[in-house]
């Protein structure tokens, strides 16, 4: 499975480690859909309030199994709604293929836009 990660699961990021073992792809960006804030110490995905008010979020895609896919979800808390796992749709050559993120499913009123990139 395909995995689009922007924030702290990249390279060099804090949770990197959760990625360990697997199959880094490439670098990506989405289409021009979503916003990204930042929200403590780690960013949260959004999608844009309205089709012109989003950006294209850059980051990375990469090729994860099952097992990691699990943990990835306890990781971003997804069991307790914070954040849910999705398709995403990404800029060539990502876009003829299944790829799903994290999104942020809390509030972001207040919090601070990240612009394209963490």
């Amino acid at each position: 499975m395909y995995v689009f990660v922007y924030g702290t699961l990249k390279r060099g990021g804090a949770l990197h480690e959760h990625l360990a073992g697997q199959r880094f792809v490439d670098c990506g960006r989405t289409v021009t859909d979503y916003r990204l804030y930042r929200l403590d110490w780690f960013p949260g995905l959004v999608e844009a309030s309205h089709p012109d008010k989003g950006v294209a979020i850059h980051g990375e895609v990469w090729d994860v199994d099952e097992a990691t896919l699990g943990v990835l979800d306890v990781v971003e808390e997804v069991g307790s709604g914070l954040y849910e796992r999705q398709l995403i749709r990404l800029q060539a050559p990502f876009d003829r293929v299944e790829v799903i993120a994290y999104f942020y499913r809390g509030d972001v009123h207040g919090c601070s836009d990240n612009g394209d990139r963490w």
